[in-house]
């Protein structure tokens, strides 16, 4: 996973929040509740778009990358008012982009950097950061073995899509997504990311 192009990455995951969106979206919001990543209205830019601006701007790696989808369980089970929406997935995305970005990164960018491609005040990035990492208790850094489970899963459920092993060693770094016409891969299911309309460990 560490060598798949991000732009492959960046439409696997934008396709999987869609998704999730799609389906989370119908469901009535849990006792009515508000969570601080909640926006007052869907912001006009699509989550493949939101997530290709960070990830270009911010210079997000697929470890990075991989790590914002591994959140997305990580903080459903924690805190179950929050769940992936048209209201919500934009600042779940910045801030966790942020923080995976400090957590896995020797060198970042500041949170100035990160608030102003986010399109977020600085304050709001702050409290953001805070709230979510209070909630998945500080936890932040996923084991390799847990994102290449979810790097397998994103490929596995999107057509067109396998795993180009470059050699027979098993190291995450021979695995990259490429886009094809062939079958998926038959590898076993890893990790998959939702709230609500889950998709499972298979």
């Amino acid at each position: 996973y560490e060598t798949c192009d991000t732009k492959d990455l960046v439409l696997l995951i934008s396709n999987m929040l869609t998704e999730l969106v799609r389906f989370n979206d119908d469901i009535p919001l849990k006792d009515g509740r508000l969570t601080r990543f909640h926006s007052r209205a869907p912001p006009g830019i699509s989550i493949k778009d939101y997530l290709q601006r960070l990830t270009t701007h911010a210079t997000l790696s697929p470890p990075i990358l991989l790590s914002m989808v591994y959140y997305i369980d990580k903080l459903c089970a924690l805190y179950p008012a929050f769940t992936i929406s048209s209201l919500t997935v934009h600042r779940f995305l910045i801030t966790s982009a942020t923080v995976a970005s400090k957590g896995l990164s020797d060198s970042f960018w500041t949170n100035s950097l990160y608030a102003r491609v986010g399109g977020v005040s600085l304050k709001e990035l702050a409290l953001l950061e805070l709230e979510f990492l209070w909630r998945v208790e500080w936890r932040i850094v996923p084991r390799p073995e847990t994102l290449r489970d979810y790097y397998r899963s994103l490929v596995e459920r999107s057509d067109g899509y396998r795993i180009d092993g470059g050699s027979r060693s098993s190291r995450a770094g021979s695995e990259k997504a490429s886009a094809n016409n062939s079958e998926k891969s038959g590898s076993d299911s890893g990790g998959s990311a939702g709230c609500d309309g889950q998709m499972d460990r298979g």
